[in-house]
């Protein structure tokens, strides 16, 4: 058990620190958390060492969700995700998962922790349950939680139900933050590939006001000749 703890976890980190990797990892978190700091790890590493520690226990996890260091919090929420997608997880544990990712979101505070582990821990979670905790985030003044509510709904898209992505989708559809128009519109489109007609009638609905990048990614797999038209209803709207 003292394999897993939070300390070698780091410590196997720091072994791999590249200065040279630094700038390019702090343009991950630039708008986020300007207490953020960085080891400079690429994160296909970052995810390799993750994957060896999956077996440590949620009480390391949340010291390593602690830490200032970006990639320290990044393999925080991979051991979550590799712990979620593990093969009959009992449901205790995977509810322990969830608790803690909602209980610490002022730590999941980043566009890739929550696009890491939102759809396994709290999408798959909730997959047979009440989707009350994300229309509740969905209307959330954290940035973090409200893209939480959208990214989760990739694990009932996967599972064929679409419902819930386009009505949440249909309360961040005026959203003032980029990073949640991006969402919007990329799990839309995916909601899309499952039911084309909701997705055509979502868009015919806001395409006129929906911000233009999250109509550019909503659009992005049609066919030219079917993207233009929703361009085209864009710019009558100007």
């Amino acid at each position: 058990m003292d394999t897993y703890t939070s300390e070698r976890f780091i410590h196997e980190l720091q072994q791999h620190q590249n200065e040279a990797e630094i700038e390019k990892v702090k343009k991950f978190f630039k708008d986020s958390d300007e207490n953020t700091k960085c080891l400079g790890l690429n994160m296909r590493t970052v995810f390799q060492i993750a994957k060896q520690f999956k077996d440590m226990t949620l009480s390391e996890v949340e010291r390593l969700l602690e830490s200032d260091y970006y990639e320290v919090r990044m393999g925080a929420v991979s051991i979550m995700d590799f712990q979620a997608k593990a093969k009959k997880l009992p449901e205790e544990n995977r509810q322990a998962l969830y608790d803690l990712y909602i209980r610490r979101h002022d730590r999941i505070n980043n566009w890739d922790f929550v696009d890491r582990a939102a759809p396994s821990v709290i999408g798959t979670y909730l997959l047979d349950k009440p989707k009350d905790k994300l229309y509740e985030m969905a209307h959330s003044s954290n940035i973090w939680e409200r893209r939480t509510a959208m990214v989760s709904t990739y694990s009932f898209i996967k599972a064929g139900n679409t419902e819930d992505t386009f009505a949440i989708a249909e309360i961040l559809v005026h959203d003032p933050e980029d990073l949640i128009n991006k969402a919007v519109g990329s799990f839309i489109r995916e909601a899309g590939k499952k039911d084309e007609d909701k997705l055509k009638s979502f868009l015919n609905k806001h395409a006129h006001t929906m911000p233009r990048v999250t109509l550019r990614y909503a659009i992005e797999k049609f066919d030219k000749s079917t993207r233009d038209y929703y361009l085209t209803l864009k710019k009558k709207e100007r």
